[in-house]
């Protein structure tokens, strides 16, 4: 085995927590075992079929096969200010605070790479995606982790922060809906991070990739907020990942500031060409076409939150509701305290055979804690609970012995 070499980007890094799970998985499967997969918020629903027809249509064209561009293409561009116009009513220049990204996660690591020096301090959501801290620690910035299970705690953690820190943050990380934890921010959150960011000239990077997967009111954008776009550096990425199971196609965007927007364009433009040309006209396709597929996909996503919550239940681990995202955010159950969720997931994947994500892959805050994706068709999740249930009773029966 190669070991890693002592990069300096790469000593940054810590161990990816989520390889020794995926690794006992691969074994567990390779031995014959059947595996209930909620670790991995890989959408299983399909594409619609009208993006897939636009694809293949444009694929057989042969112009749109060579290099395509690295903000994206001119229509994209304008669909992608249609959807912020339509969704929340807010107007969008597609020329300068509109860029295509290759998928969000692209987006955001290389928006890290065009505003962070070295030394600059970042205020992270903790739990969070773990791009949301490393995307800007590998680009050589400092993290300072806020508690973020709720948008009122990461609020009131930011503000704590602000009062006892010499000088402010270059930048704040928001990430609402939240994955992991499937908690929304209102208004009046956007509204006070705003003023926040205004008082004391600090950049907002909002990721908005789960906007259209909610189960209530939906999700607002930050720039809803008057002035939020033009009076204060903010900048927000989104996906057609999960709203329209595009997840592979990798295409999402990135708006607002100009000066954030030609940021990006400019470090994308000496990295890449863009996404594929067909996906980008595919990518319009779905932001401008029927949208009885966005809604379709967020009631079943709601059905199997209510169904995993239902069932689990019933086997003895109580799943908080989560708000929105295809994500629900649970303590680990009662009796396994003294676990890691790391030793949790390993014995839950050996002796039930489902698999969840450990909680600290998103942050120090998140240990004790498991993320678990809705992403198993409803039998399979009835299935995983019998397991859980099984696996439950077995250790609580050896626990009173």
């Amino acid at each position: 085995m190669v070991e890693t070499p002592d990069f300096y980007r790469i000593q940054r890094l810590p161990p990816y927590v989520f390889a020794e799970v995926n690794k006992l998985k691969a074994e567990l499967r390779a031995g014959g075992m059947d595996i209930i997969d909620f670790g991995f918020g890989n959408p299983d629903l399909p594409t619609p079929q009208h993006v897939i027809d636009k694809l293949v249509e444009t694929v057989q064209r042969p112009k749109t096969t060579g290099y395509s561009a690295s903000r994206g293409i001119k229509g994209l561009r304008q669909a992608c200010a249609r959807y912020y116009q339509r969704r929340f009513d807010v107007s969008l220049d597609p020329e300068t605070e509109v860029v295509a990204t290759i998928g969000s996660k692209e987006g955001f690591a290389n928006l890290a790479q065009a505003i962070t020096a070295p030394g600059d301090v970042i205020y992270a959501p903790d739990p969070s995606y773990p791009l949301h801290a490393y995307g800007f620690v590998i680009a050589g910035a400092k993290i300072q982790g806020i508690p973020a299970i709720t948008a009122d705690e990461y609020l009131a953690g930011v503000k704590d922060a602000l009062a006892k820190a010499d000088k402010p943050p270059m930048a704040i990380v928001v990430c609402f809906p939240s994955n992991p934890t499937g908690h929304i921010a209102n208004l009046s959150f956007y509204e006070e991070i705003v003023e926040i960011a205004k008082a004391n000239d600090i950049i907002i990077l909002s990721d908005l990739a789960y906007s259209e997967i909610y189960f209530g009111e939906a999700p607002p954008s930050i720039f809803q907020v008057p002035g939020a776009k033009d009076d204060i550096l903010a900048i927000e990425t989104t996906s057609l990942s999960k709203t329209y199971s595009m997840a592979g196609w990798r295409i999402g965007f990135a708006v607002g500031s100009k000066r954030l927007v030609a940021a990006l364009a400019r470090v994308k433009s000496y990295l890449d060409y863009g996404a594929f040309t067909p996906i980008q006209v595919a990518a319009c396709a779905a932001l401008d076409g029927p949208q009885e597929c966005v809604h379709s996909a967020r009631e079943i996503y709601k059905y199997r939150r209510d169904v995993l919550i239902d069932s689990f239940a019933r086997a003895g681990w109580e799943i908080p509701s989560p708000e929105a995202s295809m994500f629900a955010w649970t303590p680990l159950p009662k009796g396994f305290e003294s676990l890691t969720s790391v030793e949790f997931c390993k014995l839950l994947m050996k002796e039930a055979g489902v698999a969840v994500a450990p909680g600290n892959g998103f942050g120090q805050n998140g240990e004790g804690y498991v993320r678990i994706a809705l992403v198993e068709n409803e039998q399979r999740i009835r299935q995983a609970a019998r397991n859980v249930k099984h696996f439950l009773t077995a250790h609580r029966e050896m626990a009173a012995e």
